[in-house]
């Protein structure tokens, strides 16, 4: 078994290196990462300027290639260049540095690359970690690569796209897996506004999570009661029911 993998926190992070050590036990992994941290730029691609791939070595040993581009150029980079001869069985990216979930997934670049894999028909993962702080990489790793190795049994479809989240536990915590949809979790938006020692006016997005809002029979209730939460993600954003109501609403314009 191949696997591409990569992630958006780069590929000097953590969590990349811990789960590239465990998934080495049962497949031949091939890290095309960015080479700094990319997060929350969702699904971009980089079109008006070159990209560099380099080679990046430990021991003088090839550990994998750095991309100076987004997570979904990782994918491309790899599925057209460094892999073009045999492509990967499947595309993992993660493990991040935080949560992807609810409405995460529309700005995460960890779900960007896995989705860049799934819209060039391989079954991909987006893997990620419910804390800002004192990660359990290992355990979320170790559960990883048993997932991966229970998932390739199966005959997956090529478009496969999964978002899994991690409660950031220790192994033998972990309370199971849960198949559920995404929620709708919420930030508090501000616009936070300041002013540098010339005067000149900044503008600083941040806000906190709207906790009531939160959904609990969604991905967020899931890992919150320290459960594997698993949201297949489909490409087709179409809006199916409302094609339906427009066709009646169109019947009735006089165009």
């Amino acid at each position: 078994m191949r696997i591409l993998l990569s992630n958006d926190d780069g590929i000097y992070s953590e969590g990349i290196q811990v789960l590239k050590e465990h998934l080495d036990s049962i497949a031949e992994v091939i890290v095309i990462a960015p080479d700094r941290e990319r997060s929350t730029i969702s699904h971009a691609i980089t079109l008006r300027k070159p990209l560099n791939l380099k080679e990046v070595k430990t021991n003088g040993k090839t550990w994998g290639f750095s991309v100076n581009g987004t997570p979904a150029d990782c994918i491309i980079a790899g599925l057209l260049e460094v892999m073009k001869d045999k492509k990967p069985d499947l595309i993992v990216s993660g493990i991040n540095h935080g949560p992807n979930l609810g409405n995460d997934i529309f700005y995460s670049g960890t779900v960007g690359a896995a989705m860049e894999g799934a819209m060039r028909n391989i079954p991909s993962l987006a893997v990620s970690i419910n804390s800002s702080k004192d990660f359990k990489f290992e355990s979320a790793a170790q559960y990883t690569k048993e997932i991966v190795y229970n998932l390739t049994k199966q005959n997956l479809p090529n478009n496969l796209l999964l978002n899994i989240n991690f409660p950031n536990v220790e192994y033998v915590d972990l309370q199971g897996i849960q198949i559920i949809r995404h929620g709708q979790r919420k930030y508090q938006d501000e616009l936070f506004k300041i002013s540098d020692p010339k005067g000149k006016v900044h503008y600083w997005l941040g806000g906190e999570i709207d906790h009531e809002s939160i959904e609990k029979n969604t991905d967020y209730g899931t890992v919150h009661n320290k459960k594997v939460s698993i949201t297949p993600i489909l490409l087709d954003l179409t809006d199916y029911k409302m094609m339906s109501k427009m066709k009646k609403w169109i019947g009735n314009w006089n165009l």
